[in-house]
């Protein structure tokens, strides 16, 4: 049981970029601060890549890498329902990016699970509209823009037969039932646009990048909504 714990506090930590206290880990994993601080000198002594001391917080240090350890049986199922739904409405090389991710967790269970593993009895099915398939072609341009932070000259037909021209600031792509949205920082209003990606005619590198700007990022269109 200990044992589990220890991985758990792992992956707990690996999952956070700033220090943790030993009450919200403690609160997480259903313990006591006490039990945390002994786990945490015991992972410690084993040479776990763990920094930090009671009344500071706990970190994962930088540049170390964990092997995946454990995944539960629910775990599990997200995992491989997550990989089927962005296979069924994603892009080409999103959906096979997601069957390679879903490959690589399975090459690292055990025999008997990874056996279970690919045989979930879980499907994503998406009904293809016409405009997921507009959109398509757009995607892994739009991802790689955001990922690179480079602005785009955008030329965009709205539901109205209206056409703008704009530079925006790609900062986020949502998934919809029917509908991919982009979300940029216009820099012609000032403010954040969402635009349906089936929608643009044109979205094209200007060749300069962007630094996030508190205000203006994608969890700061995401934290308008309350």
């Amino acid at each position: 049981m200990r044992t589990l714990r220890l991985f758990a506090l792992l992956d707990l930590l690996r999952l956070r970029r700033e220090p943790v206290s030993a009450e919200t880990l403690a609160e997480a994993l259903g313990v006591t601060a006490r039990t945390i601080y002994r786990d945490m000198a015991s992972l410690q002594a084993m040479g776990a890549p763990v920094r930090g001391e009671a009344g500071v917080g706990y970190q994962m240090e930088k540049g170390y890498f964990l092997p995946p350890l454990q995944f539960d049986a629910d775990e599990l199922d997200a995992i491989a329902l997550g990989a089927r739904l962005v296979a069924s409405r994603g892009d080409e090389a999103l959906a096979k990016a997601a069957e390679r991710a879903a490959s690589k967790i399975g090459a690292v269970l055990s025999e008997e699970r990874r056996e279970s593993y690919q045989r979930l009895p879980l499907q994503a099915v998406s009904h293809t509209s016409e405009a997921m398939t507009r959109a398509g072609p757009h995607l892994p341009s739009l991802r790689a823009a955001i990922r690179e932070r480079r602005k785009l000259a955008i030329a965009y037909l709205d539901l109205k037969g209206a056409r703008t021209e704009r530079v925006g600031r790609p900062l986020g792509l949502t998934c919809f039932d029917t509908v991919w949205l982009l979300t940029i920082w216009c820099e012609l209003r000032s403010d954040f646009r969402s635009l349906r990606v089936d929608r643009l005619e044109a979205a094209e590198p200007t060749g300069e990048r962007f630094r996030p700007e508190k205000g203006k990022r994608f969890e700061d269109f995401l934290s308008s909504f309350g």
